[in-house]
């Protein structure tokens, strides 16, 4: 399914201040996640009462399947789970990077979950090489306990709704959070936040479920335009503070203070953050039920928005491996909990999708695209080095999918176990031969992508039974 090209503004925004969700409060946990490579430490900061919980009374339990971490909350007198939920984080990222091994870090953290009635124990769990979790850190919080943090959002936040389908609880709940947008700026926050929702929304499966979404979106001034850039010596106190060069990759944007981040989104109801920068430079990121990222200017715009979304929504691991990365090979290719990569070349994880007498692994003509990739990556390097415009990236992406259009197109829509992919030419296997988490080509989502962002909107919005 292509991504069409979008107009300036794609939706016209009337914006309205959404009523408040019935249900439970809102806790949110807020720790200190620290170590290196081979140690994980955590610290509890605070916990802080937000307003009602966004989310469906039904699901509070996932399944278990995604995230490299989970949070799990047992009442402290019965022991009973009343709330599981995968994630990934910054600092689990960042365990994977070459500096880990030299130079202990801590990063900011949080995790959410409605308010109980009574006390509870908050267990953070990393998962293992054998998919096992195993408890890093517990932690009781009672919601009657005298220091919890019971102030409001802070001042100057307006939220205001870009679509409206329904009550929260019956609806998956997208936050926008515009950063480096001033005062003066706000109309162009306005048409790009209208902007971006119609990009994801051009997708399948999005497009199909439309209405099974709300997208919210937040006003909050920044004082200077755009947002920090350090590789190109651009530093701005922007409200959210959203930095490029994350790790030291220059189009890897992310907002290091979640405390900031979570004290202005606790305005608005949410289940999914989408962090928009006002810049051009390419560059995003999206980390599984934290947020994703996403610069508003470039003519990727609306691949990235959707690449990073996948990411961020459905624990979708990325399926490309030529373009540069910060991050270090695991050690015997264990089997990654991303839905749509595996380390099984008959992909067992897949397989009912897979027709049948389609050999496995499946060819593709994979010396081919990694020759090309090569030219491609070190022009792309020049580029950066040389602190060319962006509009010859531009360029550079243009002619770079209009090549391999050209070489994957004619194997697309065909699910087997296509090797390469998760940063690694060998030993992890993707399902089709395209895919938006392969490619910035015009494919789509694969059939696997799609099922298991089916699966994250049923999980928020559940489908009413069939009549009987």
């Amino acid at each position: 399914m292509m991504i069409p090209a979008l107009l300036a503004c794609a939706l016209a925004v009337a914006p309205q201040v959404p009523a408040a969700p019935a249900g439970p409060a809102t806790l949110r946990v807020q720790y200190v996640h620290a170590g290196a490579a081979t140690e994980e430490r955590f610290a509890l900061r605070a916990v802080a009462r937000e307003g009602p919980w966004p989310g469906p009374p039904s699901g509070l339990v996932d399944d278990g399947r995604q995230g490299v971490y989970r949070v799990e909350v047992r009442d402290a007198a019965s022991g009973a789970v009343v709330f599981a939920q995968g994630f990934a984080s910054i600092f689990g990222e960042w365990m994977t990077t070459a500096e880990a091994k030299s130079t202990p870090r801590g990063f900011d953290e949080s995790v959410r979950f409605p308010e109980p009635p009574g006390p509870v124990d908050v267990a953070i769990a990393r998962r293992g090489t054998d998919e096992a979790f195993k408890t890093l850190w517990t932690v009781r919080v009672d919601p009657r306990d005298p220091s919890l943090d019971r102030a409001p959002a802070p001042d100057g936040v307006r939220v205001w709704a870009v679509q409206e389908s329904g009550p929260p609880a019956d609806k998956v709940d997208l936050l926008l959070m515009g950063d480096g947008y001033t005062m003066a700026e706000r109309d162009k926050w306005h048409r790009d936040a209208a902007r971006l929702a119609e990009a994801l929304f051009a997708v399948p499966p999005f497009r199909e479920r439309r209405r099974d979404f709300n997208v919210w979106a937040i006003d909050i001034a920044s004082d200077e335009s755009g947002v920090s850039r350090p590789s190109d010596g651009v530093f701005r106190r922007s409200a959210l503070r959203a930095t490029y060069d994350a790790f030291g990759s220059e189009r890897y944007v992310l907002a290091f203070d979640d405390a900031r981040l979570r004290e202005v989104a606790s305005a608005a109801p949410y289940d999914f953050i989408e962090i928009v920068v006002n810049d051009r430079k390419y560059g995003g990121g999206g980390i599984h039920n934290l947020y994703a990222t996403v610069a508003a200017d470039n003519e990727f715009t609306p691949y990235v928005f959707v690449h990073e979304f996948g990411h961020h929504f459905a624990a979708l691991g990325d399926e490309y491996y030529t373009s540069p990365d910060v991050y270090e090979a695991a050690a015997g290719r264990p089997e990654p909990p991303d839905p749509n990569v595996t380390a099984d070349p008959r992909a067992a994880k897949w397989k009912d999708l897979i027709a049948a007498g389609t050999p496995l692994p499946t060819p593709w003509p994979k010396g081919e695209f990694e020759r090309g990739q090569k030219a491609y990556q070190e022009r792309r390097k020049k580029i950066r080095a040389e602190k060319r415009p962006e509009a010859e990236m531009e360029a550079l992406f243009r002619e770079e999918k209009a090549r391999s259009t050209a070489l994957l197109g004619p194997r697309t829509g065909r699910v087997g176990a296509y090797e390469g992919a998760l940063y690694e030419s060998t030993g992890y296997y993707r399902p089709e031969a395209d895919c938006i988490m392969f490619t910035r080509d015009d494919v789509g989502f694969c059939a696997v992508c799609r099922r298991a962002i089916e699966a994250t909107i049923d999980r928020y919005a559940p489908r009413p039974a069939p009549a009987r």
